[in-house]
């Protein structure tokens, strides 16, 4: 297609900018990179490496800009298309921008995903694999599991051991062997993280852990969250799960998708036609069947909903940027 701009976000700074440009780069086409205000220093890194790696100069250029300025790049009929992480917000305001000028867009925005949790024979593998998805940089990430849903057999003792491990976890600098997780980005995203679940609790939910300490956040479980809390449609962008109870199959199915956003989730059960009958049903871009951090470069990620629309990496990804141009000649 040509030049494209990618406007990419704090929380995976080298990761985020590589899963746009690597594959656009190697199909043909030219990035101007537009990188999150919060890290310049690994924004100049990323263009270094790609200078270091044979690519061109201008190939793959590093630029610092306003909003306003990048609402100029893509009205510049140069672009060709434009690929965002972030926020709803950002995202319907450069989709909105990009509509006028009939530009291409790729969105990869927020996610509230699903982990539920139907069957198993071997409770402290799940709970392992529910803390990793939540805790994973400091539960700054997209496609977190955020809402935790067991059945009801299974409940109690999830709750137990999972608000055991979650609240138990050690917080303090990153580079620490002993740390398992950092502070939050911000002193402004801890503010938020600390408004949206305090007034979680005024609307009635119950929290264990969840202390804030300056910027760091301990691990929390929020529970009794019931439709109307505030926290009930919110993604809660840290160390704090939500845990659900459901009646059956069916009832984790529709807490499951009870969410404006579509990114990704997690099923966990011992029970393999169960779980494709399950998956089938997540109003999800993504579903992983008893595993976590289970995302490549060979797999397509990206959402539905509120989390957006395209897909980054694997064959999918590859084909959002390209002119699949049809030429019949007539022998």
């Amino acid at each position: 297609m040509g030049v494209l701009l990618g406007i990419m976000p704090w929380n995976f700074p080298y990761y985020q900018v590589a899963r746009f440009a690597g594959p656009n780069l190697i199909i043909g086409n030219t990035v101007l990179l537009k990188h999150a205000p919060q890290c310049p220093e690994s924004a100049a890194a990323m263009e270094q490496i790609f200078r270091d790696a044979g690519v061109h100069e201008d190939a793959y250029i590093n630029i610092y800009a306003t909003n306003d300025q990048v609402s100029k790049l893509i009205a510049d009929p140069r672009v060709q298309g434009i690929s965002l992480t972030g926020s709803g917000r950002a995202g319907a305001a450069v989709a909105e921008q990009a509509g006028r000028h009939l530009k291409k867009v790729v969105l990869e925005l927020g996610g509230s995903d699903p982990f539920l949790v139907l069957g198993t024979d071997d409770m402290d593998a799940v709970v392992e694999a529910a803390v990793t998805a939540r805790m994973d940089n400091a539960g700054q990430a997209c496609n977190a599991g955020k809402r935790f849903i067991v059945v009801d057999g299974l409940y109690d003792e999830f709750l137990t051991k999972f608000t055991a491990a979650v609240t138990g976890m050690q917080y303090g600098d990153p580079s620490a062997e002993d740390t398992a997780y950092g502070p939050l980005s911000s002193a402004l995203a801890a503010d938020r993280l600390e408004q949206q679940v305090k007034q979680a609790v005024a609307d009635g939910a119950e929290l264990v852990g969840g202390e804030r300490d300056g910027n760091f956040v301990r691990g929390g479980v929020l529970t009794n969250v019931q439709p109307g809390n505030s926290a009930y449609g919110q993604e809660l962008f840290g160390p704090i799960a939500q845990v659900y109870k459901a009646a059956d199959e069916a009832d984790a199915i529709r807490l499951a998708n009870d969410t404006e956003y579509g990114l990704g989730s997690y099923v966990f059960t011992n029970d393999p036609e169960q779980a494709t009958r399950v998956a089938d049903q997540i109003e999800a871009g993504m579903v992983f069947v008893n595993c976590v951090a289970a995302d490549g470069v060979e797999l397509p990620f990206g959402g539905i909903k509120a989390s957006g629309f395209g897909r980054e990496l694997g064959r999918y990804g590859m084909e959002e940027f390209v002119n699949k141009k049809l030429i019949r000649i007539n022998a």
